[in-house]
């Protein structure tokens, strides 16, 4: 089992919730599913695995390069690499 991922809460007011991902190698958020539609804005390049219901797929994210999802999506995400990869999340409350 991989050890936890480093999440710093950065904002949670009415409207977001800002959190910093930290993966440092080996590491991974654990199961979990989105109860909101969220933002990722990557921090670093790099390659995360996401394990899903249907198995696992690498998911290549590029510094400064975000993206979105509704709410629902369950995984986990665990970094395999050797460099550490950091995102921002946003998660929209409205």
């Amino acid at each position: 089992m991989p050890a936890p991922a480093i999440a710093t809460l950065q904002v949670d007011d009415e409207r977001v919730r800002v959190t910093e991902w930290r993966f440092p190698p080996g590491t991974a958020t654990g199961w979990h599913r989105h109860g909101m539609d969220y933002v990722v804005v990557p921090m670093t390049d790099g390659v995360l695995t996401l394990v899903g219901k249907d198995g696992r797929a690498e998911g290549r994210i590029t510094r400064g390069v975000s993206y979105s999802r509704g709410s629902g999506v369950e995984h986990d995400v665990v970094n395999e690499t050797d460099k550490e990869i950091v995102f921002v999340e946003i998660e929209l409350k409205r």
